[in-house]
């Protein structure tokens, strides 16, 4: 009778955990959006933690000027970065804009002139083109106007997920010992050193990442000097900030510059073409396996398919944390489900 009741028991004790386990689901699939902004604060928490203490750290003979003002000195240069970027890129794009809606009215007649000029033009009918170019206009400003509510939303979501970003730098030593909490004692420390070769992974691929940004955007900027490419500064400080996107970061690179060339002459877009072709090679065969792959430690195919992920998931948002969430997968896996051989278990604890 006893092991009746105890039986009766243990069964609705499952059947208790599996309704809750399927309320806890659902839940979580209806704050999906809160839960993945969190996910991604926390994990470029972790990732930038490593260079708000290297600040920190910062050393002037035995005086320490950064120390407790780290997260404010970085705010403060980027802050100045932006700053800088803003009086050398955006005045030239207002001066050209100005210039075109002044130059306008007389390109329009000039344009037309010579699209007479080409075989079978003669049957279009101008009228009706400008009919079509403004309703064209019309239908764009129409989507602008529709779309800036779910821009405005995205512009919230940034800034909130960085307030997030600072509130777990800030306070990440509590949050970890908070979920640290809940592992069983036993494997506590185990799984705190696991997370730990995680965090140093993942603090090197920011540096690596960091490094290839600066390269492709110092190298790019200087080719769009030489070649006399408009907004050279916005175009290069754009180039290497997209480059944290691997390969699309690039191929939107690649299309912008093409395509501010092309305003000027087609020399200048072979130019850039010409740059792009050797940068890319350069990269993949040389700066990318000595600054990423011996940092990261994945090969290239994991990390291609982290990217394709993460983009396929949460878009722009995702690719950025994909590499950085293939390394803490990468490390839990190594860890918990690799089966590895007395000496590399020997080799592992020792080191």
């Amino acid at each position: 009778m006893t092991e009746r009741k105890s039986q009766e028991h243990d069964y609705r004790g499952e059947i208790v955990f599996a309704f809750v386990l399927a309320a806890a689901g659902y839940v979580a699939w209806l704050v999906r959006d809160v839960l993945v902004l969190l996910y991604v604060s926390a994990l470029f928490a972790v990732v930038f933690r490593p260079v708000v203490r290297a600040t920190g750290y910062v050393r002037i003979g035995r005086w320490q000027p950064f120390r407790g003002k780290a997260i404010l000195v970085l705010l403060l240069a980027a802050a100045g970065a932006f700053t800088a970027f803003g009086f050398l890129a955006i005045p030239p794009v207002l001066h050209d804009l100005e210039q075109l809606s002044v130059q306008a009215p007389a390109k329009v007649p000039q344009i037309l002139s010579k699209l007479e000029r080409i075989p079978f033009a003669g049957r279009l009918d101008p009228g009706a083109l400008i009919e079509k170019i403004q309703g064209s206009f019309g239908q764009a400003a129409a989507y602008t106007l529709v779309s800036v509510r779910s821009w405005a939303g995205k512009l919230v979501d940034v800034i909130t997920g960085f307030v997030l970003t600072l509130y777990f730098i800030l306070e990440g030593d509590d949050v970890y010992r908070w979920f640290l909490s809940f592992v069983p004692l036993a494997q506590r420390g185990r799984l705190d050193a696991t997370l730990e070769r995680a965090s140093v992974r993942m603090g090197k691929w920011l540096l690596g990442q960091v490094s290839l940004m600066l390269i492709l955007g110092a190298s790019s900027m200087i080719v769009f000097l030489c070649l006399h490419v408009r907004y050279a500064y916005a175009l290069g400080v754009v180039t290497g900030l997209l480059n944290i996107v691997p390969v699309l970061g690039a191929a939107i690179s690649l299309i912008l510059a093409l395509l501010v060339a092309a305003l000027d002459s087609w020399g200048r877009v072979l130019g850039v073409a010409i740059f792009f072709a050797v940068y890319l090679q350069v990269e993949n065969s040389y700066l990318v396996p000595r600054i990423m792959r011996t940092r990261v430690d994945l090969p290239a195919l994991a990390i291609l398919v982290a990217l394709l992920f993460g983009f396929a998931l949460e878009g722009v948002a995702g690719a950025l944390v994909s590499v950085p969430t293939a390394v803490l997968v990468a490390v839990l896996l190594d860890e918990y489900l690799v089966q590895k051989d007395g000496e590399q278990q020997a080799s592992k604890s020792a080191s």
